[in-house]
């Protein structure tokens, strides 16, 4: 049940929770990869659409910028020898196809990765920038980032509330990254369009580094078939996307990435706020999202004494957050009573929850809790994915929130606009089922190191960062993210085993939004600015200094 709860897609039509636990380790090779012969794949797994190709315009920043879309599917193996097979229209090489078993259902896993790509009309590919995009869950497609950040186009809902139905309003994309970059949205494994094949498939890419070595296959295919390989590169993931992109940073071996692009971060599961009295003892989750809980207060106006702006409120808590506070944490049952007293006092002045409540948590409240108490009196909770978003509650007397309004407000809208936009604009599936996510599939049991210990990804980007020290990371996050506070993700990477040298290589941008900051067109209209500029320096191989 842990997992189930901690590992639902930020914004998964199913679920407001987010991130499971488990540990990610550096990559290795698998010893039985090496001493057994590979089961052949099958010749044929399934019906493939063929790639289509569509032409479309749209102006960002006042530039004109004219484009080719292809919507398509590369086949990767689930082992290194599996898909050294297949040749890039997903069939067996000829030499290996005399010994593919006759059934599919017999043969060597494989998935069929959906992509939507774009390509800047006039520019020369071998010195584009080209950026691999894609959410997290895990479980989760793609539909987010591509229908709402930095695709050409873009559904449009209303900030902090739930809209009308259909019809959605969806329209060209001003904020789109195609001034900066080529884009490619993939969506994972067994979601959107992609699938998975032959025996024990969801063994073979629904798990930690199975899904990391799939991205890694599906990035080497493409950058073969477009002739992309001296292009500059960059990871963007989302959510569950950021660990995906640590790990996937260090499978890229020989792939040097121009940089790394880290949205509504978490690298170690530890540090979740959403059940960390189930790790009890690992105490600082409670320190890392109150910044988050006194933003949320602040927007919500239920601080004692509020600061006239957010940017006054905030350094003073996280520096208590890490001082006072953390101290107290660590104390345990050892803080004396009057010091208690204290920090339960101004655990107040930061939240907006009774002192009494405070007191009766151990100064101790989790995510889902605050959620419920910050707007209890109003039988109305506040949202995960976003603090801003509020709803009346399903049940008043829960001790937490029994659900996520933001992805309630957003879910349908994001749906219809992928369903409608790959049939009806780029001419692609007409006749398949596009999957938000994966998490109903029977066969959807994702695997991780440990079954209920904390997953830390934190040293494979680190291994990436010093094999690579020319490679640069942004990351980026809203105040408002209780799913992925944003503090949580500054103190990650402020604790990354990297040489102090190479911090400089990491630069911070944070908006007055949630988990989803492009939901919010002030924050959608900084990110691209601060993600093209982030590109721009970093493209000829290096920030400039």
């Amino acid at each position: 049940m842990r997992n189930q709860m901690r590992m639902k897609c930020a914004l998964a039509l199913a679920g407001a929770s987010l991130l499971a636990c488990g540990a990610w380790a550096q990559p290795t090779a698998k010893n039985d990869e090496a001493v057994k012969p590979p089961v052949r794949t099958a010749e044929v797994t399934a019906e493939v659409t063929a790639e289509v190709t569509t032409d479309g315009t749209l102006t960002v920043n006042g530039q004109a910028i004219a484009y080719t879309a292809v919507a398509g599917t590369l086949t990767v193996g689930g082992t290194e020898a599996t898909d050294a097979e297949l040749g890039l229209d997903g069939k067996l090489l000829p030499e290996y196809a005399a010994t593919a078993p006759k059934d599919a259902k017999d043969a060597a896993p494989t998935a069929r990765m959906f992509y939507v790509a774009y390509f800047k009309k006039g520019s020369a590919a071998e010195k584009r920038p080209v950026t691999f995009l894609y959410n997290g869950g895990p479980g989760s497609s793609t539909m987010w980032l591509h229908m709402g950040c930095f695709g050409p186009r873009r559904v449009v809902v209303p900030d902090t509330k739930h809209p009308e139905g259909a019809p959605y309003t969806v329209g060209n994309n001003e904020f789109s990254l195609l001034d900066a970059s080529d884009l490619v949205f993939i969506d994972a494994p067994g979601t959107g369009f992609s699938r998975i094949f032959g025996k024990d498939a969801g063994k073979a890419f629904y798990g930690i580094d199975p899904d990391g070595m799939a991205f890694a296959r599906f990035i080497r295919r493409f950058l073969t078939k477009y002739n992309r390989w001296d292009s500059p590169k960059y990871l963007m993931g989302e959510s569950y996307g950021t660990p995906r992109s640590a790990v996937l940073s260090a499978d890229l071996r020989g792939i040097d990435l121009n940089g790394v692009i880290l949205l509504s971060t978490i690298l170690s599961f530890d540090n979740s706020v959403d059940e960390p009295k189930l790790n009890p003892g690992v105490d600082q989750a409670y320190a890392l999202a109150l910044p988050t809980y006194a933003a949320t207060a602040w927007y919500h106006h239920k601080l004692p004494n509020p600061p006239a702006t957010l940017d006054a409120l905030l350094p003073q808590v996280e520096e208590w957050a890490l001082g006072e506070y953390m101290h107290a944490l660590l104390e345990g049952a050892a803080l004396p009573e009057a010091e208690r007293q204290k920090v339960a006092e101004q655990l107040h002045n930061y939240t907006g929850l009774p002192v009494d409540y405070l007191l009766k948590s151990n100064l101790r409240v989790e995510g889902g809790a605050y959620s419920k108490m910050l707007l209890d009196a109003t039988d109305t909770s506040t949202g995960r994915l976003d603090t801003r978003y509020t709803g009346p509650d399903y049940d008043p007397l829960s001790e937490q929130a029994q659900y996520d309004p933001q992805s309630n407000a957003v879910s349908s809208a994001y749906t219809a606009a992928i369903n409608s936009y790959l049939r009806q604009t780029l001419k692609y599936g007409a006749e398949q089922t596009y999957k938000p996510n994966a998490y109903r599939d029977p066969d959807f049991n994702w695997k991780f190191r440990n079954s209920e210990g904390g997953q830390n990804v934190m040293p494979s980007l680190a291994h990436a960062m010093k094999a690579n020290p020319e490679m640069h990371v942004l990351v980026a996050g809203g105040y408002y993210d209780l799913a992925t506070p944003f503090f949580e993700g500054k103190f990650e990477m402020l604790h990354l085993p990297i040489p102090n040298d190479l911090q400089k290589n990491i630069e911070y941008h944070y908006y007055p939004a949630g988990h989803m900051i492009y939901v919010n067109d002030g924050a959608l209209r900084q990110f691209h600015s601060d993600v093209a500029g982030f590109i721009q320096r970093t493209e000829d191989g290096g920030a400039t200094k």
